[in-house]
């Protein structure tokens, strides 16, 4: 599968017109052989050969027009189907995905195959770092499945693209590639952390329909996901139970009022059947009553301090200890947790665990797994107020048969030099990580 985006066209002649005018007046031409702007296919299916027309199409744009080009690349009405097909696909699935690797072989029929899992953990709009990432894992394919661990924009300067190849790879491939919900997937993180405006720049006068239909399909990515029965994978982590208590039923209705307590000082771990039933369509706070876990779930981060309690750093979550992590394991009879959420910014905060200078780290070992941290974004953030840059390196894990609870860490560095880029947020006045967020600014109505 040849989806190489190393090459790069050669610039137009000095002396050369196009409709009587100077080509160095205008933008470059693409290569001769890429399809644009990009159409949707007449029969509305997808191929290998379309998303290979889709990645190279992005990767030229990206490093020889201005973002205003964008709608000359992948006009609206074109955007509009991929978004209207991957939401119908991702609001179908379950908050929790179960991911069976073990398939039936179509060359026999008493025998099945594996294929091996690919965990991503944030990529943040990193264009060129999320396709050297698919040429080095190897493509989605039979063999090998893809969950991608959420946080797909904000930051970075090509989240819209970065999030529509994600899509259109989950449409053509809907049962090896896998995406979850991450906490930028919200109103309040795109309008503070650049993809709001990335997409109104982009689209311009088109930009506020392509931002709804974007934040729209993020209501409708899961939340978790479980790999061959012994794998959780989540944003954040783990959550909390809430639970609820029945008043008396309304005389003639068949609905009831649920009244539902979540003291903070009481807090339990939650279950995966309260996973399922939880409301994941609310994208910002207030989360409250059973709405708490998909906050829970996106925010949260581990801790060294046994127990579970509220997450006072970022304001919204859950902080849980290695005592948590075994209880979850044990429940479900788990093997791993796998989680992503924390950068190298992040890490620097956190007193007693590892940095993400490799890209990944192993913050709890306990008698029945482990929880590990993965984050896939290189040479983090893309656009950074202090002088000295963290140089992290980005990393993904590969999941192998037959018990897929063995973590393979691939590590990789920043593709350079990244194409010149404009940030989409005042960088320097925004906090470079996500604590202390002013809660009371992201309810919506």
């Amino acid at each position: 599968m040849n989806l190489s985006t190393d090459s790069e066209p050669p610039p137009p002649p000095d002396s050369a017109t196009v409709n009587g005018t100077s080509t160095s007046d205008q933008n470059p031409q693409p290569p001769s052989e890429l399809e644009f702007p990009i159409s949707w296919p007449q029969d509305g299916k997808l191929t290998i050969e379309w998303i290979q027309n889709l990645t190279l199409c992005f990767d030229w744009s990206s490093k020889n027009l201005p973002p205003s080009e964008f709608p000359s690349v992948l006009p609206v009405h074109v955007f509009d189907s991929l978004i209207l097909i991957a939401s119908k696909m991702l609001h179908k699935e379950p908050n929790c995905v179960p991911i069976q690797p073990f398939r039936p072989d179509p060359d026999s029929e008493s025998s099945s195959s594996a294929a091996s899992v690919v965990v991503v953990g944030d990529v943040h709009g990193q264009l060129h770092d999320l396709l050297f990432l698919l040429r080095d894992a190897g493509y989605p394919s039979k063999d090998r499945i893809f969950v991608f661990n959420g946080d797909y924009v904000d930051r970075g300067a090509w989240g819209l693209e970065t999030f529509l190849l994600l899509l259109a790879w989950k449409v053509f491939m809907p049962e090896n590639i896998y995406l979850l919900r991450g906490n930028h997937e919200s109103k309040y993180c795109t309008s503070v952390y650049g993809f709001e405006k990335e997409v109104m720049v982009k689209y311009s006068d088109k930009g506020k329909h392509v931002y709804r239909k974007c934040l729209g399909c993020f209501e409708g990515l899961p939340l978790a996901s479980i790999i061959a029965g012994c794998v959780y994978t989540a944003h954040g982590g783990l959550f909390r139970s809430v639970t609820v208590m029945p008043s008396k039923r309304l005389k003639g209705k068949k609905n009831r009022k649920i009244n539902v307590t979540t003291d903070s000082k009481n807090i339990s771990l939650g279950s995966l059947e309260e996973l399922s039933k939880a409301r994941r369509s609310v994208l910002d706070p207030p989360w409250e009553g059973q709405n708490l876990i998909p906050g829970d779930v996106l925010w949260s981060d581990p801790s060294k301090t046994p127990g579970l309690s509220p997450n006072k750093e970022r304001g919204i979550g859950l902080v849980w200890g290695p005592d948590v992590t075994e209880a979850f394991l044990k429940k479900y009879q788990f093997k791993l947790i796998i989680r992503s959420h924390e950068g190298p910014d992040a890490r620097e905060k956190r007193d007693g665990f590892e940095g993400m200078d490799e890209g990944y780290t192993i913050d709890h070992i306990v008698e029945s797994g482990k929880l590990v941290t993965v984050f896939s974004a290189p040479d983090y953030p893309q656009f950074q107020a202090t002088e000295e840059r963290y140089n992290n390196k980005g990393a993904y894990v590969v999941l192998e048969p037959p018990n897929f609870d063995n973590p393979i860490f691939h590590g990789f560095s920043a593709v350079t030099p990244r194409p010149k880029a404009n940030p989409y947020y005042d960088f320097e006045d925004v906090l470079d990580s996500d604590e202390e967020l002013d809660l009371a600014s992201m309810v919506t109505t």
